[in-house]
């Protein structure tokens, strides 16, 4: 029968919201914080508009398109729609088309102030009119028949950059901000803990209790050579007082799914979670029995107690008095 194991408290935030992310290899879409964090919209246009934002492109999302696929009505959703526009994050522009009719068309901005920027420099360095403030709403004029305008394609960086390279700079941050590549050399790991005073019976401990984690925990399957390079890391452990079950406890608990390798989470765990040393112990100071009144005190050396010494010093310190 197998022994039940405790697991220890999680170490997630008592409070507050806790991610548990799943890293996404496809059906996913990149969203702006711009959008999914402003404070000047609702939350029913925040989400339509990350909606519109998934949405391939030609797709439909009129009003009554969008009423058939969601619970709000068509009221609140066209008044999402305008709150999406009125901040920046959709156009509509009226076009003529084949026929000599005139279409309407929609267009979604993830990032409204730097399109506009590009619209006012390809238009001739005339820098695009500022978005109307949240505070003081107005109705919009009819946006002019205009041409789409092409969007250039992306230029990629030569092979031989140098290790650092620079993010695009927002609105927020005044400069650049170096970041280091997925090539840049790595810093050295931190050494394993070490025994301040090793021998061959403490090293003799960390090794079985090393070998002997498999019993306990299946996942933790380690080599000879495994055994060896971590014992001095558990001798460290054992030399500060930590008991082996404890010290099997806290290298074993809560693994990561699937394992992949037990020995680098093993030295990971011996050098972020090593305790602190054991206190000095404080010296004890022996038992006398004094000279004069035979009276038991604590003393490194034999004499007299302290009320004797006091009698004694006093004494000498007194003149003699002689009678006539």
């Amino acid at each position: 029968m197998d022994t039940q194991q405790i697991s220890a408290p999680s170490r997630a935030p008592s409070s507050g919201v806790v991610h548990i992310n799943i890293r996404l290899t496809d059906g996913y879409s990149i969203i702006s914080n711009r959008l999914s964090q402003h404070r000047g919209m609702s939350l029913l246009a925040i989400g339509l508009g990350t909606h519109i934002q998934s949405l391939p492109a030609g797709r439909r999302i009129g009003v009554k398109a969008l009423a058939a696929i969601f619970p709000e009505s068509e009221a609140r959703i066209a008044a999402a729609l305008r709150e999406l526009e009125h901040h920046g994050f959709l156009r509509r522009i009226r076009e003529r088309v084949q026929g000599g009719r005139v279409a309407t068309r929609t267009e979604s901005y993830n990032h409204p102030e730097a399109a506009a920027r590009r619209a006012g420099a390809e238009a001739g360095g005339t820098s695009a009119p500022a978005p109307v403030p949240a505070s003081a709403p107005a109705p919009a004029p009819e946006p002019p028949v205009r041409e789409a305008v092409p969007v250039p394609a992306p230029v990629h960086a030569p092979a031989s950059e140098p290790a650092l390279v620079r993010e695009p700079v927002s609105e927020s941050v005044p400069a650049p901000r170096l970041v280091p590549v997925r090539t840049a050399p790595k810093p050295p790991p931190p050494p394993l803990p070490f025994p301040r005073r090793p021998g061959a019976a403490l090293f003799d401990e960390a090794a079985r209790l090393l070998a002997g984690l498999q019993v306990t925990a299946p996942l933790f399957v380690l080599s000879e050579a495994d055994v060896e390079r971590l014992a001095p890391g558990v001798a460290a452990w054992l030399e500060r007082g930590m008991r082996p079950e404890a010290v099997r406890v806290a290298l074993t608990d809560d693994p990561p799914v699937p394992l992949r390798h037990p020995a680098k989470l093993l030295r990971h765990r011996l050098v972020a979670l090593l305790p602190p040393p054991l206190p000095a112990a404080a010296p004890v100071v022996p038992l006398q029995n004094c000279d004069a009144c035979d009276r038991a005190f604590r003393s490194s050396v034999p004499g007299c107690c302290g009320e004797c010494r006091d009698v004694r010093a006093y004494a000498d310190d007194v003149p003699c008095l002689l009678g006539a």
